[in-house]
């Protein structure tokens, strides 16, 4: 019984991201996915029953990007005023290499309060400057 209630607390760690896509094999296209980076040595990547393991010191880029878009439907649906706002959606693509030497890559979309604390652990624990798209993903991703 331990052994599975620590299999249950596991799947549910790290932050909820979208994996948008990549070349993960058996992860489907806009899944549901938790990325766990607690540990000092490996990052982890949960979507359904897929888990990847992936140790920073293979990562081999770490990138960061926005899109930023007006939010017509809401303007159109509720109010004008939100054609005043903008909804940035952000992303984070690792690239690395897996256990038989080959490049791999995963984009995933993450929500705005969990993109800064990534970046930075992420950083840190690759050793690698994280890659920003543009001066605003810049300027959003430092903060």
């Amino acid at each position: 019984m331990l052994v599975l209630s620590s299999l249950l607390q596991a799947s549910d760690t790290g932050d909820r991201v979208q994996y948008v896509g990549g070349t993960i094999p058996g992860v489907a296209n806009k899944s549901s996915a938790r990325i766990d980076i607690s540990q000092d040595d490996v990052l982890r990547l949960t979507a359904g029953k897929t888990i990847l393991i992936i140790p920073y010191r293979d990562v081999n880029t770490v990138e960061y990007g926005m899109r930023v878009s007006r939010r017509y439907v809401e303007a159109a649906l509720i109010s004008p005023v939100f054609l005043l706002g903008k909804r940035r959606t952000h992303f984070l693509t690792i690239d690395y290499t897996d256990g038989n030497g080959k490049h791999q890559a995963m984009v995933l979309q993450v929500g705005k309060e969990e993109i800064r604390p990534l970046l930075v652990s992420l950083e840190a624990r690759t050793g690698r400057s994280v890659e920003y798209q543009d001066e605003e993903a810049r300027k959003a991703g430092k903060g």
